[in-house]
C-alpha cells in the first residue's frame, strides 16, 4: 500500500518532467525516484547503506554492472549514484498500471525475445553514454533463482558496451537485496540493511570486440568472489 501511494504521488511530478525533454526530463524523474525509494525505505524499515571496496569517481562515466536476485534491486541502483545514469530494463515491467509509465520514462526498455528491439536499445544505450550519462545492466538478464550459486551466466551486451564506447566498467553487488524481498514471493518484504558495495574498477582502453568473453568472465570472477564474501554459499 505504501509502494503504491507514493507511486500515485510521484507520478504528476513524472509526467511534468517529460516536458522538459527526454534527457533533462529523465535526470529530474530520477531525483524524483531518488527521494520516492528514500521516503519508502524509511516508511517500510530498510537502511540503504553503500559500502566502498574500491574508491568511486562519481565525475565518469561508467558502465555499472550488478547481480540480479530480486525485485528490490531497483530502489537500491536509484539511489546509489548521484550522477545522471540510465537503466536496461524489461519491457515486460512497462504493463504495470500506473508504474509502468514511469518506468517508461525513466529507463531503456529491451525485450530480450525480439532481435530487432535489442539492437534498437543497444543504439539507445550507446547515444545516451554520447550525451554524457552513464548506464546500468543486470548482465544477468534475470533474476538468478539458485540461491547455491552467486550468479548466473552473464550476457555479452554490457560487455560490448564498454568495448565499443571505450566506456569503464564499474562492477557493483547487492548482497542483501533477496533477504528484503524473496524472489519466490512479493509478501516476503522484511525491514532491515541493504547495502550497494561497489567493487574494483575495469578499464577497458584498447579493448576490441574479440576482448568481449576475455572481459565478461573477469567482471563476472570479481563479483562472483565478493558474492561469496559477503554470502555463504558453497565453495566454487
Amino acid at each position: 500500500m505504501i509502494f503504491a501511494v507514493l507511486t500515485l504521488l510521484s507520478f504528476p511530478l513524472v509526467m511534468i518532467s517529460l516536458l522538459f525533454g527526454y534527457y533533462k526530463g529523465g535526470n529530474l524523474i530520477y531525483e524524483i525516484c531518488r527521494y520516492w525509494a528514500s521516503t519508502w525505505f524509511l516508511l517500510i524499515g530498510v537502511r540503504h547503506q553503500m559500502e566502498y571496496e574500491h574508491p568511486h569517481d562519481t565525475g565518469k562515466q561508467w558502465v555499472f554492472v550488478a547481480n540480479h536476485i530480486s525485485y528490490m534491486d531497483i530502489p537500491p541502483i536509484v539511489l546509489m549514484a548521484p550522477q545522471p545514469i540510465r537503466i536496461l530494463g524489461k519491457f515486460e515491467s512497462s504493463r504495470i498500471p500506473i508504474f509502468g509509465w514511469i518506468y517508461r520514462a525513466a529507463v531503456i526498455m529491451v525485450d530480450r525475445s525480439n532481435a530487432e528491439t535489442r539492437a534498437q536499445s543497444f543504439r539507445a544505450l550507446k547515444t545516451a553514454l554520447n550525451k554524457g550519462l552513464s548506464i546500468f545492466l543486470f548482465p544477468e538478464g534475470t533474476f538468478n533463482m539458485r540461491e547455491d550459486q552467486p550468479l548466473k551466466s552473464f550476457f555479452d551486451g554490457a560487455f560490448r558496451l564498454a568495448i565499443e564506447t571505450q566506456t569503464p566498467i564499474k562492477p557493483m553487488i547487492l548482497p542483501d537485496t533477496i533477504d528484503r524481498l524473496h524472489f519466490k514471493s512479493l509478501f516476503t518484504l522484511t525491514p532491515g540493511r541493504c547495502r550497494v558495495i561497489f567493487l574494483e574498477d575495469v578499464p577497458v582502453d584498447g579493448l576490441q570486440p574479440a576482448d568481449i568473453p576475455f572481459l565478461r568472465e573477469k567482471v563476472y570472477q570479481i563479483m562472483d568472489q565478493a558474492l561469496r564474501r559477503y554470502r555463504d554459499y558453497p565453495s566454487a
